[in-house]
């Protein structure tokens, strides 16, 4: 059986709620542009708080769009959150909760799993991809294989910023003969062909948003865009102009780290730009969030969260994010129940009208009624973040204001109440100690039919798994 996501009927009851505002236009598929930060911090936005590094095109976007204050990622690091975006399940399910090999492989997201942008190519949309992929590089796991129609960026999981700097270094990797090279300074490709980028990379992957805008707007049809920028993640590499901006901030990390968010913001003001001049801004939602929280170590800052990229803590999955649409979207929204990058998927098949098999395993739901009401999407549901280590896991589970989490191989579950302790430091566990195994029993069951990993970053990560029995669930759901 099917069922239909009919995007008429949602959005002509949009005008019952304050959140959305009333049109009499006649309905159209909107555009979709999903804005993806790499690493970026939780607090390291002005529309969430920051005090030293300023956004002022993203804080624009929020203070005419929702902002959400509890959205989760399916990860705390890059591939996996990557891949549950892509495939709306969570990485586990599929193989792919380690990130993809660092030095090359012929392994990735399985064919068998539909990206949302195959789902949108095959309901009539123009597809695009601009930045970082890392979600394989044999031919099979190319964007153009997986419903893109257009790639501009790299295959890795990360890359070098500067082109002077990254140019020179591969030139000398391949005069010495070498194969296989670093991805970090690798050419970039444009629909499976090397391009020659002369550009500061956040910069040039802007120029590239921005164009596929223009070239979609062209044929007529609705389109999506992914524009995957690698900023702010490692290397810290900034443009002196953009460090120029934050004169306040002393140490040398930050600073770098403010210019390259900077850039990025600055890129993202380009693309809305776009958008404005070829009439479609009105007609677009634009999602912007980051893969996981931001790396402490490298400049970052998550505050209030605890803990940053990694952990399932708050801080290493809890991220930003803004939703814009100015045909549909009251100005100045905010939403403050838990909302998943997992319902992503469905939430677009839904606007585009596209049919799902009902008995299908997508891991989150279609929230865009949600946002009308102003109801808890989520309610009595669970929330999960599941992070493998050489011989244990970190897991946490949430569900409604509770959050269980166990962190470290020999130390206890703890419980806390995020919506009144969200730096989890008021462990809850003895007062409600029925709660608690409550949720880890729920996690426990949901584990059971996770995948094996497909993949490691190293090898040595799979002999450690191999060699301490991993995944050990015995121990990780162990409450006694």
């Amino acid at each position: 059986m099917k069922v239909l996501n009919v995007m008429a009927v949602a959005l002509l009851s949009l005008a019952a709620s304050g959140v959305f505002a009333a049109t009499a236009e006649k309905v159209e598929k909107p555009n979709i542009v999903v804005i993806l930060a790499d690493d970026l911090g939780y607090a390291d936005v002005g529309f969430n708080g920051s005090k030293d590094i300023v956004t002022p095109n993203l804080d624009k976007l929020a203070n005419e769009g929702i902002t959400f204050s509890e959205a989760y990622t399916a990860h705390p690091f890059c591939g996996p959150s990557r891949a549950a975006l892509m495939t709306g399940r969570y990485p586990h399910k599929i193989g792919s909760q380690f990130n993809l090999p660092v030095r090359g492989s012929f392994v990735g997201v399985p064919t068998e799993e539909k990206f949302v942008s195959k789902m949108l190519q095959e309901n009539g949309y123009f597809t695009g991809a601009v930045g970082k992929w890392h979600l394989g590089e044999a031919p099979e796991y190319h964007p153009n294989r997986r419903g893109f129609d257009e790639f501009y960026g790299f295959l890795g999981g990360g890359h070098n910023y500067f082109p002077e700097q990254f140019k020179k270094a591969y030139a000398r990797q391949v005069e010495q003969g070498l194969t296989n090279i670093d991805h970090y300074i690798m050419p970039l490709e444009h629909n499976g062909k090397e391009v020659d980028e002369n550009e500061y990379i956040t910069d040039a992957l802007s120029r590239e948003g921005a164009n596929f805008v223009r070239k979609a707007a062209d044929t007529g049809k609705p389109f999506f865009l992914y524009l995957a920028y690698n900023a702010p993640h490692v290397p810290l590499q900034a443009k002196q102009e953009d460090m120029e901006k934050f004169p306040d901030i002393k140490d040398k990390k930050r600073k770098t780290y403010a210019g390259m968010v900077y850039a990025m913001d600055r890129g993202i003001g380009e693309v809305v730009d776009a958008l404005d001049a070829t009439g479609k801004l009105d007609n677009t939602l634009i999602v912007f969030f980051s893969d996981n929280g931001g790396k402490l170590q490298f400049g970052a800052n998550n505050h209030p969260l605890r803990e940053g990229k990694g952990s399932v803590f708050e801080g290493g999955f809890r991220t930003p994010m803004v939703m814009h649409w100015p045909k549909q979207i009251k100005a100045g929204t905010q939403f403050e129940h838990p909302i998943k990058a997992l319902d992503l998927f469905p939430t677009f098949a839904g606007l585009a009208g596209a049919e799902l098999e009902q008995e299908s395993k997508l891991d989150g739901k279609n929230i865009f009624s949600f946002l009308q009401s102003g109801d808890a999407p989520h309610k009595d549901e669970l929330i999960f973040a599941l992070r493998h280590r050489g011989s244990y896991s970190d897991a946490a589970v949430r569900r409604n204001e509770w959050k269980a989490v166990k962190v470290g191989e020999k130390s206890p579950w703890k419980l806390f109440n995020i919506e009144q302790d969200e730096a989890e430091e008021n462990d809850l566990a003895e007062k409600h100690p029925m709660m608690l195994r409550d949720m880890v029993r729920e996690m426990e069951k949901w584990s059971w039919d996770n995948a094996q990993p497909r993949w490691f970053h190293i090898h040595e990560e799979g002999a450690l798994w191999r060699q301490h029995g991993m995944p050990r669930f015995d121990k990780t759901f162990a409450t006694d």
